[in-house]
């Protein structure tokens, strides 16, 4: 499936770009029209049903599992921050997508605080450690009060390599000072730095909570989602890219030696985007 609207190549604003690097995510509102939201969450559903029925749903791949999912890859309100901040040689290595009901009894205590990229953050040697990756998630329900299951996060807390945490996961323990759950609209987005230490809170309401989530990273980062199976004709040259079919490769090997054989970079420089004054964006 292709984008619903029109690819917009602007770039994410200074402002936006300082926020983000001091608080390690951005909420933007009203990304997705209604008939996007309602498109998204319904392909989650029905998926959800035949997976599980009723139940909880927390689901890799999430093209793969939803292919009706695939515009949300580069929706043009969304992807331009993620190529704004990591460049054009990127894909998607890591996507879910999640379907949490109303929990009518207390769950057990589980310390649900990460930072996102497993072993990254077990083998990276720096203080901080690099970004890597960031991440989208698109809420499809209302998360607008709290206590549905809300993203909290710890706002700044990227730069920071180790939380204090119980001794283990099952141990009571209160969330970290400065905790805070981000109340958002359907359609609404957070883009976060993959670094910013986050949890999921458990859902008491009896709105279900539906989200889409998708991590971008450089090509050289191996993936985690399973792409096979992908209906190649269905999707834009950047949307192959960013799913792991990207061009004829001419030896390439997802290094960005050739840039002409990457799709966005080619969309990039058509429309402008390409900027010398940021890194990943030198032309």
């Amino acid at each position: 499936m292709t984008q619903v609207i029109a690819p917009d190549w602007a770039p994410m604003t200074a402002e936006e770009r300082e926020q983000f690097d001091r608080d390690g995510y951005l909420v933007i509102r009203s990304v997705l029209d209604s008939t996007e939201i309602e498109m998204a969450r319904d392909a989650i559903l029905r998926f959800r049903e035949k997976a599980v029925g009723t139940g909880t749903l927390h689901q890799l791949s999430a093209v793969t599992a939803c292919p009706e999912l695939a515009f949300l890859v580069d929706h043009p309100r969304a992807f331009r921050y993620i190529w704004s901040l990591l460049g054009w040689n990127i894909h998607v290595y890591h996507s879910h997508v999640d379907v949490h009901p109303r929990i009518h009894e207390k769950k057990p205590d589980w310390w649900h605080w990460h930072q996102d990229g497993g072993r990254q953050n077990r083998e990276l040697e720096t203080d901080p450690r690099p970004r890597m990756s960031v991440k989208l998630a698109y809420w499809l329900s209302d998360v607008s009060e709290t206590g549905r299951g809300n993203f909290t996060i710890l706002p700044g807390s990227h730069k920071t390599n180790w939380l204090p945490g119980p001794p283990k996961r099952d141990v009571p323990w209160p969330a970290p000072v400065g905790a805070t759950q981000i109340t958002a609209n359907a359609g609404d987005l957070v883009v976060f730095d993959r670094r910013l230490w986050h949890a999921r809170s458990d859902n008491y309401s009896p709105i279900t909570r539906v989200g889409a989530f998708f991590g971008y990273s450089y090509r050289w980062v191996a993936g985690r989602d399973e792409t096979a199976g992908l209906n190649l004709d269905a999707l834009t040259p950047v949307q192959r890219q960013l799913l792991g079919h990207c061009g004829d490769g001419s030896g390439d090997h997802a290094w960005g030696h050739y840039p002409e054989t990457t799709p966005l970079y080619g969309e990039l420089k058509r429309n402008g985007a390409l900027d010398g004054s940021i890194p990943a964006l030198i032309p």
